[in-house]
């Protein structure tokens, strides 16, 4: 049996799967071409995939994506919608940085650290500036859009500190660890009203595409802050610059765009106290190694005739 690595691990890796499963051809193939070539004969492609590949592959039966959200590969491919090729992804390996960076967006908008790091750079020393405008986080709420395994660990941290936790999910639930309340996606409105911060963590799905429209932003409490590190296009990002411009929203920190890269004439580049990533929030050391059990535990399902891990939910988005 022919496996495609096709997103890089390193050799130490692709050397691991080979003593573990000495009965399977493992062919990495780090560019389009390479793996256009490669795939044809190949039952599984592990990493990444495009159009060109997928018409290319010919015996393909399952592929293993290296991240959560697919929907660009979707998009670009949406015969994998049918489910003819078995489709898995690496959910559960990215909710500690990713909920660890939340939580460093929310600490640094409440202690002002992007005004402070502006007025360092212009060698700016303006304590009067500061004064009564830090916030503890003690006593002020956060609002959750979707409670998944990464809203659920941004609860527990944000709880920790005394922030009361408000969710709103498509999926009826009890409230989880540090969650107040789970509200259906009908009490959206309501939330937002609520909210000092507002955690952006649901998928791109057509439910969820726009949700955060300009009216919806305009819910928010004044000086409240919005977080998105899961997939843009949920979020209005023209009514969001408008709103930090205007001062309206406090502050916003985004690791996820509608277009990536973020475009040089977009007007978030410009828009004060915002803290742009380009999506890496999940991009720790551990990711690595919790990508590759994922693959290889799979694989020795695979193998072995067992249910897949992580199969992927077209209709929820990951």
């Amino acid at each position: 049996m022919k496996v495609v690595v096709a997103f890089d691990m390193g050799a130490a890796y692709v050397g691991e799967l080979r003593a573990a499963f000495p009965e399977v051809e493992f062919c990495p193939a780090y560019t389009v071409a390479e793996q256009v070539e490669a795939v044809q004969g190949a039952e599984v492609q592990f990493g990444l995939i495009s159009r060109p590949v997928f018409d290319a592959a010919d015996a393909l039966e399952w592929f293993h994506f290296v991240g959560i959200g697919f929907d660009p590969i979707v998009r670009e491919i949406p015969e994998l919608r049918s489910g003819a090729v078995v489709m898995t992804n690496a959910r559960q390996t990215h909710v500690v940085p990713m909920a660890d960076h939340v939580l460093a967006a929310v600490l640094a908008h409440a202690h002002r650290l992007p005004e402070m790091l502006a007025d360092q750079r212009a060698r700016r020393w303006d304590t009067e500036r500061y004064l009564q405008r830090i916030v503890e986080l003690e006593g002020t709420v956060m609002g959750i859009l979707a409670l998944g395994d990464i809203g659920r660990a941004v609860a527990k941290r944000a709880a920790a500190f005394g922030v009361a936790v408000y969710g709103v999910d498509l999926v009826a639930m009890d409230p989880p660890e540090g969650v107040q309340e789970v509200w259906p996606v009908e009490r959206l409105d309501e939330m937002l009203a609520l909210v000092d911060w507002l955690v952006v963590l649901a998928p791109r799905t057509a439910a969820t595409e726009g949700m955060i429209d300009r009216r919806r932003l305009g819910l928010l409490k004044e000086g409240a802050h919005v977080t998105v590190v899961s997939r843009g296009g949920i979020v209005d990002e023209t009514a969001l610059a408008e709103g930090l411009h205007s001062g309206r929203i406090g502050g916003a920190a985004l690791d996820a765009t509608a277009v990536e890269p973020l475009p040089q004439d977009n007007p978030l580049w410009d828009a004060p106290n915002l803290w742009l990533s380009p999506h890496v929030s999940a991009e720790s050391v551990q990711l690595l190694e919790r990508r590759q059990a994922i693959f290889k535990e799979n694989l020795r399902r695979y193998l072995a005739g067992d249910a897949l891990l992580n199969i992927c939910d077209m209709e929820k988005g990951y």
